[in-house]
């Protein structure tokens, strides 16, 4: 039998009734770890010119793409079999290539390497607009995320977010391996607080809301025009005392090529983690010790292959 599709809720972000959107929130991130919103405010011609733009950069020659090659600030081009190794995908990487944008340079400890404005003059433009709006949305549902938790609206508004913009192709064909493989991105949970998802409607995308299960149970995650997927990550599921799921999903390979654009966001370096009240009691005590989130990340980097 092949996956289910999952019956993710859809926020409506324009909507005037706050609390009926945060009980959607609160369910469906406990449920799935998994949503959708509509009326999110990254407007379609935007949406448009960023996979124009992402188009005529990975169709370049690999020698071109390598030039700006990720360095150790996480910024730049990721090529294919880079990230995301397992043992059951035979040691081979995510069947993916990307590009990092992060922070505002102005605010950023880290600089962002661009495209030549020779050869793509609109392309450093373009990611911007679209990185401003993402940030946008991403306050309007970390508001109801903190709503949903009986928290004050500005609680998860971080004064310095650390921030990664993630352009995203997939060639759509598997390479050959000892163990095969038909993986663009192997299964995962993210490591920060929220994910933006924008997808060029190409399907792939599955969740799997037991990562203990044997076998696991995958769900497909379909696109609705207009939409963008969130999910949330393991730094939330602390933060939350695992009442809300960071959960485990992979893109799979369907024979066509696949663009999407992911916007990951965490707190400021220093803000502490400390088990929200609204997500312990006496059958659910506090299962982790406060941690800032930069020792959080450290910890994550230096124990495993990561996703952001």
């Amino acid at each position: 039998m092949g996956p289910v599709s999952a019956n993710l809720p859809v926020i409506d972000l324009a909507s005037p009734d706050i609390a009926a959107a945060t009980k959607s929130v609160r369910q469906g991130l406990m449920d799935y770890g998994f949503l959708y919103v509509i009326n999110h405010g990254i407007d379609e011609a935007t949406l448009k010119s960023v996979y124009a733009e992402s188009k005529k950069f990975f169709e370049q020659p690999m020698e071109e793409k390598m030039k700006h090659e990720k360095h150790s600030t996480h910024r730049g081009y990721i090529p294919p079999e880079t990230e995301g190794f397992e043992a059951d995908s035979g040691g081979k990487g995510d069947l993916l290539e990307c590009f990092h944008i992060g922070s505002s340079e102005l605010k950023a400890r880290a600089v962002n390497v661009w495209p030549s404005a020779e050869r793509l003059p609109s392309w450093k433009e373009t990611m911007e607009s679209y990185y401003d709006c993402a940030m946008e949305t991403s306050k309007k549902i970390l508001s109801l995320i903190a709503l949903s938790l009986d928290l004050d609206a500005e609680f998860f508004q971080p004064d310095r977010p650390e921030t990664i913009l993630r352009i995203i192709h997939y060639s759509g064909h598997a390479r050959e391996s000892k163990y095969g493989s038909d993986k663009g991105a192997n299964p995962h949970t993210d490591v920060g607080m929220l994910t933006l998802l924008s997808t060029d409607g190409t399907p792939g995308l599955q969740i799997c809301r037991d990562k203990d299960a044997r076998p696991q149970l995958w769900e497909d995650v379909h696109h609705i025009d207009g939409a963008l997927v969130v999910n949330i990550g393991d730094l939330l599921e602390r933060w939350t005392n695992n009442v809300y799921r960071s959960t485990l999903h992979r893109v799979l390979l369907v024979g066509k090529e696949r663009y999407s654009v992911a916007f990951f966001v965490w707190p400021s370096p220093d803000t502490m983690i400390t088990c929200i009240e609204s997500c312990r009691s006496e059958a659910n005590p506090p299962r982790y010790p406060p941690i800032r989130t930069d020792e959080f990340l450290e910890q994550i980097l230096a124990s495993a292959i990561y996703k952001y």
